[in-house]
């Protein structure tokens, strides 16, 4: 992967992709969304000479190869190069650790963080607001601030190294979210000092350079800082941040809010959506025609209104097909929220 000593990993050029494996419609609404003068002429101008000016191959003409940090941003399949780039959220029902549920985002690594941060904030972001008499505003608190989530998330995707063998992983527990990365903090930063001291060392400068543009991280040592500040705005419990003696990784734990502590794991549901998760027991996807058979029911207004809608709201089932929900081939799936509920409902029963 040409490897060097003294150039990043994500600056490296990769010996082993072609220009042909950088795709021209995930630059351009990289460029589109970043307002960057380059939008205009990248139609008018040789692929390569586009690629040199982002920055992202390099090389003479005859042998030009794209960078580390073009395949993780704007190659289709980045896991061929990089097998471990993804992001893996689990879910622990229980502190035994013996039951899970896991959901895998691959892809470029800009689409599997948006799509997790998306999942995260849709399946298990709550909010609780309370009224209060004496006051005009109530008080709301979440059970995990997400910008302190977000923050996290960003911290360990641009932080980990690429050349190590493991996902970054989001564990959801009953009333904690650990975040997982690979390897450790950089030096001078160790399991004594982290969250203490500030440090300027990237290990993926050019991530961060992409990342900055698109305005997810600042790239300025900031991200720790802004973390604490979220929790301490919802009045959360004070993040940990860990690490071993060797630095061989690095774990941010997110406790919940106090107010959530004794709230029930899942959300109430409605007897019509009880039906329809009823129905995934023997059926891993169904489409609208299947649902109505099976549930006999010829309105499909009514489907939508009562069973398919809600269901889709709380996170308990979701599309199939997820950038094409009015697609004529669009089924439904459990999510691990979903199977949770259901598992619930049979104890119920």
């Amino acid at each position: 992967m040409g490897l060097s000593n003294h150039i990043p990993f994500d600056d490296q050029t990769n010996h082993n992709a072609g220009l042909n494996d950088l795709n021209i419609t995930l630059i351009k609404q990289f460029l589109k969304e970043i307002n960057s003068s380059l939008l205009e002429d990248a139609d008018k101008m040789p692929f390569s000479e586009l690629c040199r000016s982002m920055n992202i191959a390099d090389g003479p003409d005859e042998y030009l190869k794209p960078k580390n940090v073009g395949l993780l941003f704007f190659s289709l399949i980045p896991q061929q190069y990089f097998p471990s780039t993804r992001v893996e959220i689990v879910e622990f029902p229980n502190e035994d650790g013996t039951d899970f549920a896991e959901k895998i985002f691959a892809g470029p690594i800009i689409d599997q963080l948006r799509s997790s941060l998306l999942y995260i904030r849709n399946m298990y972001i709550k909010e609780k607001i309370h009224k209060v008499d004496s006051q005009a505003e109530a008080e709301r608190w979440f059970n995990y601030p997400y910008s302190a989530v977000e923050e996290s998330l960003v911290n360990a995707v641009y932080h980990r190294s690429y050349q190590e063998n493991a996902p970054v992983e989001v564990r959801i527990y009953p009333a904690r979210i650990e975040i997982i990365s690979y390897p450790g903090p950089m030096p001078p930063l160790n399991n004594k000092n982290i969250g203490k001291i500030s440090c300027r060392r990237y290990r993926n400068s050019r991530i961060g350079d992409f990342l900055k543009e698109l305005h997810l991280t600042e790239g300025k040592n900031t991200g720790i800082p802004k973390i604490r500040k979220a929790l301490k705005n919802n009045g959360s419990p004070e993040a940990v941040f860990d690490t071993d003696d060797e630095r061989s990784y690095f774990i941010t734990t997110i406790h919940i809010h106090p107010e959530f502590k004794n709230s029930p794991v899942t959300p109430p549901v409605t007897p019509p959506v009880e039906k329809l998760l009823g129905l995934f027991l023997e059926n891993d996807s169904l489409g609208n025609r299947q649902i109505r058979e099976l549930l006999n029911i010829k309105d499909r207004k009514g489907i939508r209104k009562y069973y398919i809608g809600p269901a889709l709201e709380i996170g308990a089932i979701e599309y199939a097909i997820p950038g094409k929900p009015n697609s004529r081939l669009q089924k439904y799936r459990l999510t691990s929220l979903g199977r949770k509920i259901l598992m619930k409902i049979n104890r119920k029963d």
